[in-house]
């Protein structure tokens, strides 16, 4: 697939010497929803900003559907929208100024009707002529939304959208994202609640001190990656495991009142069934079974700390 944004060798150090971005190679496929994860301070933040034009990089190169974002700023930075984590917005403006603002920043002509679509699909439209100090902070981060929507992007930066915003508004949120993915554009997201990432990403990238570690489809990372186990609840407790079980590479739990077997991906099925097959040869009988995979936060929390 296409890629719309693509990122080459980039680096960004700081005056203090931090170098918070090092040598980062990522591309963006159009209309895909791609998650950033990573732990705070990883770089995540500081990628973002140099690919919208914020921070600017100390090496490398950056473009956007072909524009680079220094040669070509202003072609390439009309094609973002940007979420910020920070609640940055004039308190003394209403709502409907400060999106209709938002769309001629850049070069947008006036339309209402658009302006209208994106408060009503954020829930703020019976709140368009309030003073944005007197919204709520979950409505305040709807509006950060507005005004990133307000010129039409066919990129979509969100940097930890739903912190601070409650259950019912987070699925709201991200019914809006997969309605603006079906419109063509592409999403990339941070988020500390990894569980948003595996419900909606595509792709996922992991950053750690300022490098991306792994990029990789969520399935394919998931199937690698995510640890699968059959748990057997027994009907008498097993104090050792026979030694013509030990192939299997089972483990007992719950004071020998389980066995638990983690899958073999190349044996598949027919390690189960010469398992279970196996278990009855040895007289051991189980109850009952089930089945448990290991999440993204998981998964997530395992990368990061191989690599300290």
């Amino acid at each position: 697939m296409q890629a719309i944004i693509s990122v080459t060798n980039l680096s960004k150090t700081y005056a203090s010497g931090l170098r918070a971005l090092k040598d980062v190679n990522l591309e963006i496929r159009r209309g895909e929803i791609f998650a950033l994860l990573g732990p705070n301070g990883a770089g995540k933040t500081t990628l973002i900003g140099t690919i919208c034009g914020i921070v600017t990089p100390s090496a490398g190169a950056i473009r956007v559907d072909g524009h680079d974002i220094i040669a070509d700023y202003r072609a390439a930075r009309s094609l973002i929208g940007l979420v910020p984590q920070e609640l940055t917005t004039d308190a003394f403006e209403t709502v409907w100024s400060t999106v209709c603002f938002s769309r001629g920043l850049f070069g947008r002509p006036p339309n209402p009707a658009h302006v209208e679509k994106v408060l009503r699909a954020l829930s703020l439209w019976n709140r368009k002529d309030s003073k944005i100090m007197t919204l709520s902070g979950g409505m305040k981060r709807r509006l950060l939304i507005a005004k990133a929507l307000a010129h039409e992007p066919r990129v979509l930066f969100l940097d930890e959208p739903t912190a601070g915003v409650d259950v019912e508004l987070r699925q709201e949120m991200w019914q809006l994202v997969r309605s603006l993915q079906a419109g063509g554009v592409t999403i990339i997201l941070t988020t500390h609640y990894i569980d948003e990432a595996e419900e909606m990403a595509e792709r996922i990238g992991v950053i750690h001190r300022g490098e991306i570690i792994l990029v990789e489809d969520k399935a394919e990372l998931m199937r690698k990656l995510g640890r699968k186990q059959l748990t057997l609840q027994l009907h008498e407790r097993l104090q050792r495991i026979p030694s013509a079980l030990s192939p299997y590479n089972l483990e007992i739990a719950a004071g020998g009142g389980e066995l638990v077997y983690t899958y073999d991906e190349q044996a598949g099925r027919a390690g189960i069934a010469a398992l279970l097959q196996e278990l009855a040869a040895a007289g051991i009988r189980f109850r009952d079974l089930r089945t448990t995979q290991s999440s993204l936060e998981e998964i997530f929390v395992t990368l990061v700390r191989d690599r300290k």
